[in-house]
């Protein structure tokens, strides 16, 4: 079962070393409030509360919700899965790389094509799935790359990626960041001049979720600006990698409260995804490149106007929208839900059902482990009239009772 908001909220506010009192002042919202979500007398708060929350203790509304878990992170002991990805970022000292013990021959081609598809797997939030298959990747690239194989740092490099970016999606920072640390060193290993700088930006989102901000911000900017220095951005993988850069350090700007400065770079970007739009296609397996595009842009430009409490901004960004088809599931998925939290706070009950009932269709497990999404549903479900479809999504949440 998912974290309880109350014992979440409990939990990042001692984080943070703040008492109950002294969230409150820097929130705005109530202590008396504060105390009843911590004490689970009341389940869930209205999303300018939630907002505020967040921003009280420094952080990302999502880290105060949770993202869908397919891990618990609890501060319990790990699950045997997790401790085996553990094991494969840090092997035994001195330990050989193992051969394969599947009948396939292990070659460089294989390993590329076994590394793309799990990102495609991430990119489906298959979190549980990818668990299992992680250690068996990262044992394939580290061999690979001990023989000295065509591309086996630059593959090591993209499994130890994989692995920095599911550990911060369970929660594991401190796992991530070592991953994504060993996942630098094959890169620079490599002869691919696009993936430092594409770690470069796994390594910004590490940072803005342990709220280091400005490192995020300077790694991100860094590193894009590096790729325009090297004449990378002519093509388009190199366009790619600096359109996630630039997404990247714009996130940051926002969470740094200088929206302005986020909005410019965020068009910026989507002025290079037409660009992109108008080049030859990616050369090589895009799944192993930075999610970037005009669909990608504009999603990212609805969340953060739905974070800085510009709903209706938001809702005008996402007005008729057409996704490429390139765009991965789990955007999809985050858009459906940040429209439904736009309608909601302009008011619009009908609308944010609407929303929610297509998230449910498209992603129906990742929307019942979701906390935004039940809060969501508690908010509409406590108004005086219910639009239609809202008590199908009350009982398939739970919070109907």
């Amino acid at each position: 079962m998912s974290e309880h908001l109350g014992d979440k909220l409990s939990r990042l506010r001692r984080l943070s070393g703040l008492t109950q009192e002294e969230l409150a002042e820097k929130s705005g919202v109530s202590v008396d409030v504060i105390r009843k979500l911590e004490q689970k007398r009341k389940g869930s708060a209205r999303l300018p509360t939630l907002h505020a929350l967040a921003g009280g203790l420094g952080v990302e509304l999502t880290t105060l919700l949770g993202d869908p878990p397919g891990v618990p992170s609890t501060g319990e002991s790990d699950p045997p899965q997790l401790v085996a990805v553990r094991r494969a970022v840090h092997p035994l000292m001195f330990a050989p790389p193992q051969e394969p013990d599947g009948a396939e021959v292990l070659t460089s081609e294989l390993l590329r094509a076994e590394i793309a598809d799990a990102w495609s797997m991430y990119h489906s939030a298959e979190f549980p799935q990818l668990l299992n298959l992680l250690p068996g990747i990262l044992a394939d690239a580290r061999l690979t790359a001990s023989q000295g194989a065509d591309g086996g740092q630059a593959a090591l490099g993209k499994a130890f990626q994989l692995a920095g970016h599911l550990s911060i999606r369970l929660g594991k920072l401190d796992l991530a960041l070592a991953a994504l640390e060993r996942a630098i060193a094959a890169a620079e290993a490599s002869e691919d001049p696009l993936l430092v700088p594409m770690i470069c930006n796994s390594l910004a989102w590490a940072y803005q979720r342990s709220n280091r901000l400005d490192d995020a911000t300077s790694i991100a900017l860094f590193a894009a600006e590096g790729l325009e220095r090297d004449g990378l951005t002519d093509n388009a993988s190199g366009l790619r990698v600096w359109g996630g850069l630039t997404m990247s350090a714009a996130t940051s700007y926002a969470r740094l409260d200088d929206y302005e400065q986020a909005d410019e770079m965020m068009r910026a970007a989507e002025e290079a995804a037409g660009r992109l739009a108008r080049m030859p296609p990616t050369e090589g397996d895009g799944r192993l490149l930075s999610v970037f595009s005009k669909s990608s842009v504009r999603i990212e430009r609805v969340r953060l106007a739905v974070q800085h409490d510009r709903p209706e901004e938001a809702l005008r960004l996402a007005k008729g929208m057409r996704l490429s088809k390139d765009t991965p599931p789990s955007w999809r998925t985050w858009l459906l839900l940040d429209v439904a939290r736009a309608h909601t706070d302009v008011g619009n009950a009908e609308g944010a059902v609407k929303a929610l009932e297509s998230l449910k269709r498209v992603a129906p497990t990742w929307m019942r482990h979701h906390t935004l999404a039940v809060a969501i549903v508690s908010d509409l479900w406590e108004l005086p009239s219910h639009p239609p479809g809202l008590r199908k999504l009350a009982e398939f949440l739970g919070v109907d009772k």
